[in-house]
């Protein structure tokens, strides 16, 4: 397996991206129902100044993209979207572009990852739930009761930063996950006389 970037002029790849896309969220999400809203969505990843990592097999064959959106001048990327064909999952290659793309943000000098793990069909506990009563308390006890990816996240390293609830609909929230991938401290706010300051 390799990963490259994928490149706005490459229609083919595009197209199994978009296949992969679809593939892989099928029946856990409806954003991407069909090729056209996929197509549509890796387009849009190809934006100027964002990131867009493609893994291949040997034999060119798309098992797996990853996209990246900078936010906050930068020091923070949006991962957006991480799509693995479904005979690859658990395979690695969805760790192996993640491990990719935080190269990538730490070279253009980002400080942190986050995604939002949308669970639109009861996939975890915090679906179907109002969560307002106790909202820290909700993400606290948060199970995972039919492959959500949080788990996968959270082996990646990445720690649960909160939630939006209903962002798809009552009981259907958005988890959020971050990850620092940079342990540097700079700029304002930075204090070298304290531990964790420069090194």
């Amino acid at each position: 397996m390799h990963i490259d970037d994928l490149r706005s002029t490459d229609s083919a790849t595009i197209d199994r991206a978009s296949v992969v896309l679809v593939d892989a969220f099928r029946g856990i999400s409806a954003a991407w129902p069909d090729l056209d809203a996929a197509r549509a969505e890796v387009v849009e990843a190809l934006t100027p100044g964002q990131l867009v990592r493609v893994a291949r097999d040997d034999e060119g064959a798309v098992l797996g993209w990853i996209g990246g959106i900078p936010t906050y001048d930068g020091r923070v990327w949006e991962v957006h979207s991480l799509a693995v064909a479904p005979a690859h999952q658990r395979r690695g290659v969805g760790r192996a572009l993640l491990a990719d793309l935080e190269d990538r943000v730490r070279e253009r000098g980002g400080l942190t990852l986050w995604l939002g793990a949308d669970d639109e069909v009861g996939r975890t506990s915090l679906g179907g739930v109002d969560p307002y009563p106790d909202l820290l308390g909700a993400l606290a006890g948060m199970r995972n009761i039919t492959e959500h990816p949080f788990e996968f996240y959270l082996k990646c390293g990445f720690v649960l930063a909160g939630i939006v609830p209903d962002a798809n609909g009552w009981g259907r929230p958005d988890i959020l996950m971050a990850k620092r991938v940079s342990g540097a401290r700079t700029g304002a706010g930075a204090d070298a006389s304290r531990p964790g300051g420069p090194v």
